[in-house]
């Protein structure tokens, strides 16, 4: 497919001077003309570029489905500023309008007062929702569900089933699964709508039934939801309390954007940030100095071993000077193969590739690996030492350089089964933290086998 193809066939710029138009000869009934087909996100993009009293009176002229979609998208700045401008009607039609998962994740986010306003503004049924779902902790899956789902019973006809189907699937989040509970809502099964669909009207649901589904429980993390939704291949997944009783369902938009969030978060920890708690384009300057300045301090502190390691060994250097001139070399060598090792293990048990149980044969595997690498990359450095100072001093840096991979890439290995099982987030065995613990390792491994050829006389 060439780039022209793939291209999107969307103009923002056009989108923006017709609603422009339309607002400015207050042609209201237009903007649905002007919006038709557009995908919300694309018009979300369009929308932000308005001015502030273009933004309000545009909303006000989108259907009420629309503009609660394109709420949804979004930044929180943006929706805080825009709900700020709209009258107390309008903020009352967009929260109830907002699905039960948007409207939960908006309030979770919002300012306080903002969140008691339109919980004040909610209808008593959809603050009942609200309330329900933000009463289970943060990042759990019941902060993720949606009440909106279609049940129907075991003895039911399929014939009733689909009426039922028909009357209530119109406010569900998806359709194409059906959950089957008994008249304590407990769930005893989950069918596709095709099943329904295909079977003989006449026949009853239990029929189709084979008491076989997956479910997630209100408090499991959301992490488990996005694990269980790829894992099962499914496009939703009951959620349950602790009796059974169906609460509600995930859906994989859901899930998606769980996905973004906890990749990001792993990225900003794998730099040694402390994960932002909005968009870096919302972030101060302030907020983005606080997020990477624990880190840094720490860093710092603990490379204070490495000035350690050379100050203990002073009279190490200054008998072979040489030495000096592969000590980056060494190090960065170790960093490296350290973080290629720890970034391939914390992804392995983050999809569930690797469990903790199976860190013997891992560690086994990589000793072997590190090896393996430490061999090749210390004949090269040999050839270099031997260029450098003799033969003698290309040996030293050859055992140093398969020393010091072998240890980095067994601590990279390590230190994630580690943290997991201190049940500290994995991603925090980061680049920069890996890296520093191989430059203070290293030097010790490299001076200390200096040292000994030198007490043996061998160089110096």
């Amino acid at each position: 497919m060439s780039l022209e193809e793939s291209s999107t066939p969307f103009d923002h710029d056009q989108i923006v001077a017709d609603l422009q138009a339309c607002i400015r000869d207050k042609r209201w009934s237009q903007v649905k003309d002007v919006v038709a087909g557009v995908p919300t996100a694309e018009l979300a993009d369009a929308f932000i570029t308005l001015s502030k009293t273009e933004k309000v009176l545009a909303f006000h002229a989108l259907p009420r489905s629309l503009a609660a979609d394109l709420f949804s998208y979004l930044d929180l700045d943006e929706a805080n500023n825009l709900l700020a401008d709209l009258t107390d009607e309008h903020a009352r039609d967009l929260a109830a309008n907002l699905k039960p998962d948007d409207r939960t994740q908006l309030l979770e986010e919002l300012p306080g007062q903002v969140t008691q306003r339109l919980l004040n503004l909610l209808s008593p049924q959809d603050l009942r929702e609200a309330r329900q779902l933000l009463g289970y902790p943060e990042e759990s899956v019941g902060r993720l569900m949606t009440p909106d789902y279609v049940a129907v019973r075991a003895q039911w006809t399929i014939a009733r089933a689909i009426n039922h189907i028909r009357k209530k699937g119109r406010d569900s989040e998806i359709i194409s699964i059906v959950y089957v509970t008994d008249a304590q809502w407990q769930l005893i099964d989950a069918l596709e709508l095709r099943k329904l669909i295909l079977a003989d009207p006449e026949a009853t649901v239990a029929s189709l039934m084979d008491n076989s589904f997956v479910s997630l429980s209100a408090f499991d993390d959301r992490e488990e939801a996005v694990r269980a939704l790829s894992r099962y291949d499914v496009v939703a997944l009951p959620v349950v309390d602790s009796d059974g009783v169906l609460l509600g369902i995930v859906t994989v938009d859901d899930v998606l954007d769980v996905a973004e969030e906890e990749a990001t978060e792993d990225f900003h920890k794998g730099a040694a940030v402390s994960p932002l708690d909005r968009s870096y384009r919302e972030s101060s300057i302030w907020a983005l100095f606080q997020k990477r300045i624990g880190w840094l301090l720490i860093l710092v502190v603990v490379n204070l071993l490495s000035s350690a390691v050379i100050s203990a060994y002073e009279e190490t250097l200054a008998t072979v000077i040489a030495l000096a001139f592969f000590i980056p070399l060494l190090i960065g060598s170790g960093g490296n193969t350290g973080a290629q090792s720890a970034t391939l293990m914390v992804r392995a048990i983050a999809t569930d590739d690797v469990r903790l149980s199976q860190w013997f044969s891992c560690v086994s595997k990589e000793i072997v690996v590190g090896l393996s690498l430490g061999a090749a990359m210390g004949l090269a450095s040999a050839v270099l030492g031997l260029f450098r100072g003799g033969w003698m001093l290309g040996v030293v840096v050859g055992l140093s350089m398969l020393g010091i991979v072998l240890v980095a890439n067994l601590v990279g290995t390590i230190l994630p089964f580690i943290l997991t099982r201190a049940r500290v987030d994995p991603a925090i065995a980061s680049s920069p933290l890996i890296t520093t613990i191989a430059d203070a390792s290293g030097l010790l491994i490299y001076f200390g086998t200096a040292s000994f050829f030198i007490k043996m006389g061998l160089i110096g």
